[in-house]
């Protein structure tokens, strides 16, 4: 992921890149702004909720306790009764139906049935009316998988039931973007029995302590002027923090953001979202213009960060705010705390700035993660990185019949598989504008781009080549387990 902590998304009819993830504002997502666009059915194959009992603690003898599960399904394409069933994993935000994105082209191509599981403590599944950090223990991509397993088995039994047949199996094909696409492959990895094959799109399947390749991709996506142009503002901002710190903040409308890495993390992320949601032109083509005029850099950048971050794009400046994520209250539309337990717990994602040569400010740094996680969820709270890639593998991941697709540009992929092995193969979208899951949502990265329409990439046959190499995989590793819905291993 988000990875991940947009929020308040305003959205504008015609070219607005909006996307939830990565997984991640922080750690930016790819779904939370995906859901929490308007509810015009245009934009979803379906709204319509539906509930599902689930264990809390799939990992406990003793412990009976059961939350209600939102999960959705859409069946219209359906070949009834031995179509397949797509699983469409929803991540680390409010899960607000099936989004009308490739999925649902694919889904008419082979037939399917798409359903869709929230996530666990996100939107309107959280088993607790808090979410203190007590409550939250039960919050990671391992109960996670449990959750989707079971829903898988009860999904299936359900079926069944409706045409009178006992173990019967259709073939689930899985599916996930960022966070939910890392959660795509560990789910074949571990329950590759469950099913035929998985896509992780953007799957961002390593966890990293420090992650410096994520800065280092942004200014390889920038190019060479534009990367010069947002040094040269990251230098001035840190030189304005210990001059004019108050001011500086009113100037980019984040008075609220007392601790200056949470400024300046909000900075750097408001440069990183062109990059990351395929608008590079958005950020760069009015910076350079700016320094070619010899015009005031920090002011060109406010005003970007104000009208195409906060403005089109919808970020709320207290995501950012450390206060925010201390905030313990259930808020269906709000998941910033929620996803930064688990990056504290679990993957870390860190983007700190790389000794030499960054773009993000130096003060962005190791210590700056570790304390924030102290200070919002206090003491002994940290990431577990080196279990997390024992317990999945990290890129050396060892399921089958996964495939991994990236976005050239997006600078989650360094924490993804880029690299073919057998029986995973991986894809790397390249173009100006492919960035957080392309193959899957088209270009820019916006949800009113229907069926993931790719007409607008710089570049849709690159596109559209990975999105056939996809359909043979799919075709095939269905194929493989028809009639019995489960995979040779």
């Amino acid at each position: 992921m988000g990875m991940m902590r947009l929020s308040k998304c305003l959205v504008s009819l015609l070219f607005l890149v909006a996307l939830s993830g990565f997984t991640h504002g922080f750690v930016m997502s790819p779904h939370t702004l995906l859901n929490r666009l308007s509810q015009n059915s245009n934009y979803y194959l379906t709204t319509e909720e539906h509930w599902f009992d689930q264990t809390l603690d799939h990992y406990s003898p003793y412990d009976h306790r059961q939350f209600k599960q939102r999960y959705y399904e859409f069946l219209d394409y359906f070949q009834v009764p031995d179509g397949p069933i797509f699983l469409k994993i929803c991540g680390e935000s409010s899960c607000n139906g099936i989004s009308n994105d490739y999925l649902g082209v694919l889904a008419k191509k082979f037939g399917a049935a798409v359903v869709s599981l929230e996530h666990r403590y996100y939107g309107k599944s959280s088993p607790f009316k808090s979410h203190t950090t007590e409550n939250l223990k039960y919050l990671s991509s391992k109960q996670a998988l449990f959750d989707l397993a079971v829903f898988r088995q009860w999904y299936q039994e359900s079926l069944n039931l409706k045409r009178n047949k006992t173990g019967a199996e259709n073939s689930w094909f899985v599916f996930g973007i960022s966070y939910s696409g890392a959660l795509s492959a560990w789910f074949r990895l571990k329950f590759p029995h469950l099913t035929c094959g998985s896509l992780a799109s953007s799957g961002v399947v390593l966890a990293v302590y420090n992650y410096t390749d994520f800065d280092k991709q942004v200014g390889e996506s920038a190019g060479p002027e534009c990367k010069a142009v947002l040094q040269e503002i990251t230098e001035l901002v840190d030189r304005s923090l210990e001059s004019n710190r108050k001011e500086l903040k009113k100037q980019f409308g984040a008075a609220e953001l007392e601790i200056d890495g949470d400024f300046l993390y909000f900075l750097a992320d408001a440069a990183v979202i062109a990059f990351q949601y395929g608008n590079p032109d958005a950020l760069c083509t009015p910076l350079v213009e700016a320094k070619k005029a010899g015009e005031d850099l920090v002011a060109a950048y406010a005003k970007y960060v104000k009208d195409f971050y906060v403005g089109t794009f919808g970020v709320s400046v207290e995501t950012y705010n450390q206060n925010h994520l201390k905030n313990t209250a259930v808020n269906e539309g709000n998941s910033d705390r929620l996803w930064w337990f688990q990056v504290c717990t679990e993957v870390a994602y860190f983007q700190v700035a790389p000794s030499n040569d960054s773009i993000r400010s130096s003060k962005i740094n190791t210590k700056y993660h570790l304390d924030l996680c102290k200070n919002v969820f206090g003491e002994g709270i940290y990431p577990e990185v080196d279990m997390t890639n024992i317990y999945y593998g990290g890129t050396k991941i060892a399921g089958s019949k996964i495939v991994f697709t990236n976005g050239s540009q997006d600078p989650w992929r360094h924490a993804s598989k880029q690299t073919s092995s057998p029986d995973m193969p991986s894809y790397i979208i390249t173009c100006h504008n492919c960035g957080h899951g392309t193959d899957m949502r088209g270009c820019p990265q916006s949800p009113l781009s229907i069926e993931g329409n790719a007409e607008n990439c710089s570049a849709p046959d690159a596109v559209n080549k990975v999105r056939q190499k996809m359909i043979e995989h799919i075709d095939l590793w269905l194929s493989e387990c028809k009639g019995t819905g489960r995979s040779s291993l």
